[in-house]
C-alpha cells in the first residue's frame, strides 16, 4: 500500500501548490514521471504477489527516476534522444506490470 499512498500523496501535492517549473525541464519532469510510475506500479504488483519490499521500492523509485534524469541529460549533450529510448522502455515496464496487476485482480475476483 505504501506506493499507493506515495502516488496520491503525490498527485495530491502538485494539485495543491502552485509550483511552475521551467518549459526547460519538461523533458525531464515527463521521464522523472514515468520512471516513478515504473517503480509505484512496480510496488503494487509487488504487494499484490506477496513479495513487496519497501527498500527494495524506495531504492528503486530514487535511482530509476535519478537514471533517467540523468539518461536524458547526457542524451542532450550527446545529440542523441535517450529521451526515447528511456520513455519506450518505461512504458513497456509499466505495461505490463500494469497487465499483469489487472489479471490478478481479475483472477482473484473471479474465485470469489
Amino acid at each position: 500500500m505504501l506506493p499507493l499512498y506515495g502516488l496520491l500523496f503525490g498527485v495530491l501535492i502538485g494539485l495543491l501548490t502552485s509550483l511552475r517549473l521551467p518549459v526547460g525541464y519538461a523533458d525531464y519532469m515527463a521521464i522523472g514521471i514515468l520512471a516513478a510510475l515504473d517503480s509505484v506500479f512496480g510496488g503494487l504488483r509487488a504487494g499484490l504477489e506477496g513479495k513487496f519490499d519497501g527498500q527494495i521500492f524506495l531504492s528503486g523509485f530514487f535511482v530509476n527516476t535519478l537514471l533517467a534524469a540523468l539518461l536524458t541529460y547526457v542524451g542532450y549533450k550527446l545529440g542523441v534522444d535517450l529521451l526515447m529510448g528511456a520513455t519506450v522502455a518505461f512504458s513497456i515496464r509499466l505495461f505490463t506490470n500494469v497487465g499483469i496487476i489487472r489479471r490478478y485482480l481479475v483472477k482473484r475476483s473471479s474465485i470469489q
